[in-house]
Order: C-alpha cells, then sequence, then structure tokens
C-alpha cells in the first residue's frame, strides 16, 4: 500500500490505523506511545496544560551560570549554548511517560514489531532561509551526528543500523532488532540539521556562527561569553500546528551569562532578570528577604511536580584505587551525614535518595517483589545476597554532626578490606599506600557541603582534598574520566531506554565522553538494560527498571545524595502562566508576557516607593511629580530602583 493510501486511512479514522503490508501489520499515526495509546488522537488542538489563547509580545530575560563559547551542542568540544532552534520529527507531550506527536513529520508508520519506523515529513516544514527540510537532510542529520557527535549519540542511535528515502517526502529507519518499542520514538527525537548549511563545515569543531535552523526562535544577537538574544520567527512554519499552540509566547529570549549564581541572584532582585528556577536551598530560605518578595513584586513559589528525579550523588570513579573494592566503596558512605546537612545547610527542604529513578514508580522498595525475583534469580550468583534480602537504605545519623557509630561501621569495612590506621593515617595494609583522593568541584556553592564530609573522612584517617576548577576545565576533566570522585547527576525520564547503554553499559564506561562516569562494566547490569529496552509493556519495563536500580544501589557506585519534589521559581509579577501545571513541572514555554500584569507592576512599584518616601522622607516628595511626568509605563520600575539608590546615600 503507498504511502497516500496510509495516509487516507488515518485521515479518517483519526486514530492509528493498522493496515495490511505484505503480511506484517503496520500502523499509521499522528503520534507513538512507548506503551498504550497516546493521550491526544488525530483532531487535537492544543495539549491541556497550555493556553491556546496566550497573547504573543513581549521578553523574558533569564540568567546562566557558567559561560558559552560555541553553537554547536551536538559535539564534546566547548562550552556550547544549546537553543540554537533546532527541531526534531517528533516532539513530547508533558503529560503522558513518552509519547510523540509529529512536528516536522505529520505522519508515522511502524511495523507491530517496531523493527523499522517510516515519517512522512509535512510539505510545509521549512529552514529559516526559506529551502523546505528534506528526506536528505534527516538522513544526513543521523549519519552526521552518529559518525561524528558526541559519544551519546553513538549510545543512543546504536540500534539504528540505517535511514533511507524511501519517497513521497517519507524517509525509514530500520532496527537491528525486533520488540525495541522505544526505537521508533528515539528516531523521531533526532536533531533534523541542514545538510545544505553542514556539509562544507567541519562538523566536529566549535563554532560561533548560528547554524541554520527552523524553529520558532533564531539567534539575532550574542556576544561569547555574555549574551545570546533569540527572538521569535514571524513567519515560523509551524506555528499553526496542533503541538506548537500555547506555547512560545515570547517575542525575545534573552540569556545572560554570569560566572556565579550569587551574580545571578542580584541581578534578579534587581530587575535586571525576570525568571529564576533555584537550585540552591540556603539561597531559597534566605536571599529573598526583601522588600520586592515581601510586598509581591517578586514571586517567590514552590510548585510542586512529579518529574522523576533521578540520582544526584558523590560519584566514585571505579576505574581507580582504592574505589575499585565494592567494600569501601560502601563505608565511605558511612561518612556522609545527610540528617545534619539538611538541618543545618538545607533548612529540611530535601528528601534522601534512596533509588536511582527516584520520586517515581520505577523507583525500588522494600524487598524485591516476586516479579522482581524473577529477573535477578538467574543472576543470583553474581550478585551480592542483599539484593534478595535486604531492603536498600542509606547509611541514617541522628543529625548530631558527629556520626560516630556510622565511622565506626566505616572503619569495620575498611578493616575487612585491608585498611588499617598508622600514625593517624589509614593505609592499605599489603603495600603501607595511605588511602587519598580528590573531589572535584566546579561549583563553589558544594563547598560548604563536601567539607563536613570530607572532615568525617579525615576522621578515619583518609586524606581527602577539594579542588575547585572552572567550567571548561570540569568539563575536559569528566569527559576524560580524570577524576577520583564528583557530584554527579543523572537524569531520569518515565520511560527509561537506550540511555540506559550510555549512563551504566560496559561499552561506555571507557569511552571518553559519555555518562558512564563511576565506571560501571558488569554483565548483569548489561543484560538488565537489554531487558529494559526490549520490555513489551509498561507493567514490565517497571518490573525490570526496579531490578536494575537495586542491582546499582547494592553496587556501591555512588554515596545518594538528595532531591527535591518541588520547582522552586521566582519571577516578577509580568507574567501569567496556565492554570494547569502537568506532571513534569512548569516551563516557561508555556507562559506569556502580560501588558496589563506589567502595567500594574509598575503602579504597584511607584505607590509603595511613593508611600516609603511620605513615610521616611517627605521633603523629597517635591521631586516625584517632575520626575514621573518623564516616565513611561515601561520606566517606572528602572524609576523604582533610582529611588531606592538615592534613599540608600
Amino acid at each position: 500500500m503507498t504511502a497516500l493510501a496510509l495516509g487516507a486511512v488515518f485521515l479518517l479514522t483519526g486514530a492509528p490505523a493498522p493496515v495490511r503490508a505484505e503480511a506484517d501489520t503496520v500502523h499509521v499515526s499522528h503520534a507513538i506511545a512507548m506503551h498504550g495509546e497516546p493521550k491526544y488522537d488525530a483532531t487535537f488542538e492544543h495539549f491541556d496544560y497550555v493556553n491556546p489563547d496566550a497573547p504573543k509580545g513581549g521578553s523574558m530575560r533569564l540568567g546562566v551560570q557558567g559561560t558559552f563559547d560555541s553553537f554547536n551542542p551536538f559535539i564534546i568540544r566547548g562550552n556550547p549554548f544549546s537553543a540554537i532552534g533546532v527541531e526534531t520529527l517528533t516532539v513530547s507531550s508533558a503529560d503522558e511517560p513518552f509519547t510523540r506527536y509529529g512536528l516536522i513529520a505529520e505522519r508515522i508508520a511502524w511495523p507491530e514489531d517496531r523493527s523499522w519506523v517510516t515519517f512522512t515529513l509535512r510539505p510545509e516544514a521549512r529552514w529559516h532561509d526559506g529551502t523546505p527540510i528534506t528526506v536528505e537532510d534527516v538522513i544526513f542529520s543521523f549519519e552526521t551526528l552518529k559518525a561524528e557527535g558526541a559519544p551519546f549519540y553513538r549510545f543512543y542511535y546504536a540500534s539504528i543500523v540505517a535511514a533511507e528515502n524511501v519517497g513521497d517526502r517519507a524517509v525509514k529507519f530500520t532496527f537491528a532488532e525486533a520488540g525495541n518499542r522505544e526505537l521508533p520514538l528515539i528516531a523521531g527525537e533526532i536533531p533534523i540539521l541542514s545538510k545544505a548549511y553542514w556539509q562544507d563545515r567541519d562538523f566536529t569543531s566549535t563554532t560561533l556562527e548560528p547554524p541554520l535552523a527552523s524553529g520558532p526562535y533564531k539567534i539575532t544577537q550574542f556576544e561569547a561569553g555574555r549574551f545570546v538574544v533569540t527572538e521569535r520567527v514571524a513567519d515560523y512554519w509551524g506555528k499553526d500546528l496542533a503541538v506548537n499552540q500555547g506555547i512560545n509566547n515570547f517575542d525575545q529570549l534573552r540569556y545572560e551569562y554570569f560566572r556565579d549564581d550569587t551574580v545571578i541572584r542580584q541581578a534578579l532582585k534587581a530587575g535586571v532578570l525576570d525568571y529564576r528556577e533555584e537550585n540552591q536551598a540556603k539561597a531559597w530560605a534566605l536571599d529573598y528577604d526583601v522588600p520586592a518578595v515581601r510586598e509581591g513584586l517578586l514571586k517567590k513559589e514552590l510548585i510542586p511536580h512529579m518529574n522523576p528525579t533521578g540520582m544526584q550523588a558523590f560519584a566514585y570513579n571505579t576505574r581507580r584505587p582504592p574505589f575499585q573494592d565494592p567494600k569501601v566503596r560502601e563505608a565511605l558512605a558511612y561518612a556522609f551525614d545527610f540528617e545534619w546537612t539538611n538541618r543545618a545547610l538545607f533548612f529540611g527542604q530535601y528528601t534522601r535518595t534512596e533509588s536511582y529513578f527516584s520520586n517515581s514508580e520505577l523507583a525500588s522498595t522494600g524487598l524485591p517483589t516476586e516479579a522482581e525475583l524473577a529477573i535477578l534469580e538467574p543472576f543470583r550468583g553474581s550478585l551480592p545476597e542483599r539484593v534478595f534480602t535486604q531492603a536498600y537504605r542509606p547509611p541514617q545519623t541522628d543529625g548530631s554532626g558527629w556520626p560516630r557509630d556510622n565511622l565506626k561501621t566505616a572503619f569495620a569495612l575498611l578493616e575487612e578490606a585491608g585498611w588499617e590506621v598508622r600514625d593517624m593515617k589509614l593505609v592499605n595494609v599489603e603495600t603501607g599506600q595511605p588511602m587519598r583522593f580528590e573531589i572535584l568541584l566546579v561549583s563553589p556553592a558544594f563547598e560548604r557541603v563536601v567539607l563536613p564530609f570530607v572532615r568525617n573522612l579525615g576522621r578515619l584517617g583518609i586524606e581527602v582534598s577539594v579542588r575547585l576548577v572552572d567550567q571548561s576545565q570540569y568539563i575536559n576533566r569528566i569527559r576524560d574520566f580524570d577524576f577520583d570522585m564528583i557530584i554527579a547527576v543523572w537524569g531520569q525520564s518515565e520511560s527509561p531506554g537506550n540511555e540506559q547503554r550510555d549512563f551504566w553499559g560496559s561499552k561506555a564506561a571507557d569511552l571518553p565522553g559519555s555518562r558512564n562516569y563511576t565506571g560501571v562494566s558488569t554483565p548483569v547490569v548489561d543484560e538488565l538494560i537489554e531487558m529494559i529496552i526490549q520490555a513489551p509493556d509498561r507493567e514490565s519495563l517497571v518490573t525490570r527498571t526496579r531490578a536494575l536500580d537495586r542491582v546499582l544501589l547494592w553496587g556501591f557506585y555512588v554515596i545518594p545524595n538528595w532531591h527535591i519534589r518541588f520547582d522552586r521559581i521566582l519571577y516578577w509579577d509580568k507574567f501569567d502562566r496556565p492554570e494547569v501545571t502537568p506532571p513534569r513541572g512548569t516551563s516557561i514555554s508555556y507562559w506569556w508576557y502580560d501588558p496589563d500584569e506589567v502595567a500594574r507592576l509598575n503602579q504597584r512599584i511607584f505607590e509603595q516607593e511613593t508611600q516609603r518616601l511620605e513615610r521616611d522622607d517627605p521633603k523629597r516628595m517635591g521631586m516625584i511629580g517632575a520626575w514621573a511626568a518623564g516616565l513611561s509605563a515601561v520606566g517606572l520600575l528602572a524609576f523604582y530602583f533610582v529611588l531606592k539608590r538615592r534613599r540608600s546615600r
């Protein structure tokens, strides 16, 4: 059956349409789900969590910590700016575990066994220069990313063996295996690059030339390392698609780069920035006790989410001694006093992480279920017995800051591993070499967390140094696995799959640039990853993921840190957002600039500052009339800060 005929079936039914083609059942649809059916049918007009009537206009100014020196985010070189306007064949919804809806692709076709997928491109899809996005662009993108991109792409696309032009604006991806339900969705995630633009350029090099893209925003101004301005494309080809309704509402987004989070916070409070997602508990608790927040001009909100929080942890590099010994790794975890840290440093805001898939149904809890045991039993001889008989919990303390009992336990484990104390130093019994290692940091904010941990390790006789390096050096060292211990983060989705190969797979363990930071390399983990990838339904995916979680936890590859079940956001009260927040949390993609809110904000600022002056310094009130006459509504915010500076003199 031709692609046109398949499309006719799809258009008539408005749902995935099974048809017969060479004795295989082929589904044709506007969307594809990892398991089950898409939430939104072919007639949907917008996602439930957006406001389709959101006005377009205005701007938002955002702060970014660090620097950038490239607009090529697809390679391991440089510090890239990532929001370059590149699109994909499909996009995800934010209120389903894993479903992809057509973006550049108008139609998706796949067989029952998911051994291949075909995407038919929209004829209206265009690059910013007005030329059409073609099948050749798609094939070029896949082949280039897999051959020359960062190692992640080689792992993520490892099972996609071919991309071919099958006519009628259709591209077919063929997979190395059948039954991998995620592969058609992964193919839809491939960033689509312009072949005409890139074919005469070195894709493996950094560049400060904004590449040709196709998205709703394009880079219009920048200064390397300082700022980037992106502006909404007025004639964006996809603006009328259902998946784009109610999003991309700002005319301009400005990204200001800062070396330090402290400066970002000051810029926000001064009105230089509009929005921030706070990531430090101390700052959230103490840094925003300012008039603008107290008076409701600068909003400070906790927004709950149900997004998997993954794993943040002190990560051992098990490629290096002494971390090759799991007993040593287990012992050192007893030196981290989370309870004291959370109380004294984090103001009780965090929850201890006890899973690589925290804050989700994928996390293992309690003892293994019968279904989990059925998966784990064939590997019993290669796993610690505790995987089968105990529920994993990281070490607990009384929160006093002096974990005496935990340190005794740690020392007993270290003695079992062949270490003893000589002259106040922990040394290897056989070699006499002292245990020493370095914790590599990129953010000074973590020093206050790490130093108490280091102090407890010192009580065991372990010599630990803390090194703070700049972003460029940090990235290079991590890519080369040139570290002893780092604070690592592995984000997880609601539908884990091929990316787990890059996180924990043996092939990734010694591949520079992979995200297997700890060097996990065991056949059991490899096989469990493949079982997850081949999971035929949601229930089996959850069970297999929990089994992997248990094996990783009892491998002691990390010392789990903490997570929070809220988004901590601050923003000046000149924006609106939809009433519905999706499970994954809020996103400024759904927000919009409200001129009425801006006018009210400026009026409130003016009135409140006037009241302060009347109360504190009536003589200065005579100045206000002359000053205010020359101010527009937009300028009142600046006026507020001028007056504040004058009062402080």
